[in-house]
């Protein structure tokens, strides 16, 4: 009679350590992290051009350098591109990946955040194109409340783009209050510029033109305020935007 086999005798089935359904959602996520790192990467490059372009362009208005204006407007068509390629990698994203609720409200927040973005650096040509005018006149009155009002905004628009990094939503929160004081400084700007209008006709083309500045500085302060509620969306789930139950102090 023969023995029988020994189930450890001769080759022993060897089970494998990983399932490879597992080790390819694996690698799956891996790649999708990955992909989701480059967006962000992207945002935070087209947004640093953004807030190059805004600064360059009331520094060709306050120095008087229409050749920092033309960069200004050189840019821009740059960061045309650049919104380009975020809108095509965000839909590679969609298109070949399981993307989680996360991933899609990244995706969703950078398909609004970039064609901001691309809108700030509009504004930013448009100071430029005005400030290469200005620049062939006498200068009207002081510049000091422009510089005041852009560096509000450019750094209302730098600590946005962290607070997206960081997915800070209370940052964000902040950053969006912080609007009031751009929106105070462009008040009185305006004032003063209508008040010189009407005491000295001459100077009027020229106030009327860097009422214009004011507006879209003012305008990118709004935008700003637009990419932090999208910031709350990415990390809270939840939209902010036209809520009565907002407030901000």
């Amino acid at each position: 009679m023969d023995q029988e086999a020994s189930p450890r005798s001769g080759h022993e089935l060897v089970r494998p350590l990983v399932n490879s359904n597992n080790w390819s959602d694996g690698m799956e996520r891996t790649e999708i992290n990955s992909q989701i790192d480059l967006l962000r990467d992207k945002v935070l490059l087209m947004g640093g051009k953004a807030e190059e372009s805004v600064n360059k362009a009331i520094r060709s208005l306050t120095e008087r350098d229409s050749e920092m204006a033309e960069s200004v407007r050189e840019s821009d068509r740059l960061i045309d591109q650049m919104e380009l390629e975020i809108d095509k990698l965000s839909i590679e994203i969609l298109a070949s990946q399981r993307p989680t609720e996360h991933d899609l409200r990244m995706v969703v927040s950078v398909a609004k955040i970039t064609p901001i973005l691309e809108r700030i650096a509009d504004h930013a040509a448009s100071i430029a194109e005005a400030a290469i005018v200005l620049n062939n006149e006498p200068q009207v009155g002081n510049y000091i409340d422009f510089s005041l009002m852009a560096d509000i905004a450019s750094g209302m628009l730098r600590e946005a783009l962290n607070a997206f990094t960081a997915e800070d939503s209370l940052a964000s929160r902040e950053i969006i209050a912080r609007d009031r004081q751009l929106d105070s400084c462009y008040g009185r700007v305006f004032d003063e510029l209508l008040d010189l209008m009407i005491r000295n006709p001459s100077a009027a083309n020229g106030a009327a033109r860097l009422l214009f500045v004011a507006k879209h500085i003012e305008r990118i302060g709004d935008y700003v305020k637009d990419i932090c509620e999208l910031n709350v969306y990415l990390t809270e789930a939840v939209f902010i935007k036209h809520s009565p139950s907002e407030s901000f102090a």
